[in-house]
């Protein structure tokens, strides 16, 4: 049964999502939350396993293939500039709550991230398989096979906990990047489809692709003219170039049974 969120406390961190696991499937489900208006904060603890790989050659977009650890760097920068915050630290638990008297956020969750309490809307589990955290939340379904743990999910990635979601490999997806990604995007827009932001979709598109027939621009859309075109290109460009300029510095990292 959900705590009562009053407890005496005023100074609760609040967000409107919260997404464990800096992976690329919960970078992608932020860029997507963000985008659309929701206050978004993606806590990591430690290193995404993608940084193990030596070398990514099945991630559409590139031909020859591309750097893991540069992949990384380049998602989390994209999610900053959407508009999450990306945070280091470990969730400890996940407890549903109602809202108090006063308080704007709706009924949500409180989230325990490295001993203080964050209050949040929806969650979107975006481990590898770690859902020790999730055990105060009796209706969720856990799937054990092995030594390995899922969060049971529709293909949105949406649970039996309202406002709990689950994205890629912890939601029983293929242990492929471009999928974890793909996930993240889909699990990402249901949370956007299950708020109150008004959402159409996240397009942009050329000046009068919607005006120009009499229409209003729909919500999460943009139209920009040639110009703002040619500057978003050319910025683009530059910074893929900068990212691209020299190999990354760090090599894979170790299984942790290498380094024992």
């Amino acid at each position: 049964m959900p705590n009562d969120a009053t407890d005496g406390r005023t100074d609760t961190e609040t967000t409107d999502v919260l997404v464990v696991g800096g992976g690329v499937g919960g970078l992608t489900a932020g860029i997507f939350t963000a985008r659309a208006g929701l206050d978004t904060l993606v806590v990591r603890a430690g290193e995404s396993i993608l940084r193990r790989n030596a070398h990514l050659e099945n991630y559409p977009g590139f031909p020859a293939g591309v750097n893991p650890r540069t992949l990384l760097d380049m998602t989390e920068a994209q999610a900053e500039r959407a508009g999450c915050t990306v945070r280091e630290g470990t969730v400890t638990a996940v407890t549903e709550v109602e809202r108090g008297d006063g308080e704007e956020h709706e009924a949500g969750f409180d989230v325990s991230l490295d001993g203080e309490s964050v209050r949040t809307r929806f969650v979107v589990v975006a481990t590898k398989n770690d859902t020790g955290f999730l055990a105060d939340l009796p209706d969720l379904g856990i799937v054990t096979r092995g030594s390995k743990t899922y969060v049971d999910a529709d293909w949105e990635g949406r649970t039996e906990v309202d406002g709990l979601y689950a994205a890629g490999r912890v939601a029983e997806q293929p242990h492929q990047t471009v999928v974890a990604a793909g996930h993240g995007a889909t699990v990402g827009l249901a949370v956007v489809e299950d708020s109150d932001v008004p959402y159409y979709h996240d397009w942009t598109a050329t000046e009068g692709y919607f005006t120009g027939r009499g229409r209003e621009v729909p919500p999460g859309c943009e139209e920009i003219d040639d110009e703002e075109r040619e500057r978003r290109e050319r910025e683009s460009m530059e910074a893929m170039r900068e990212y691209f300029a020299e190999p990354h510095p760090d090599p894979p990292t170790p299984h942790p049974s290498q380094e024992e």
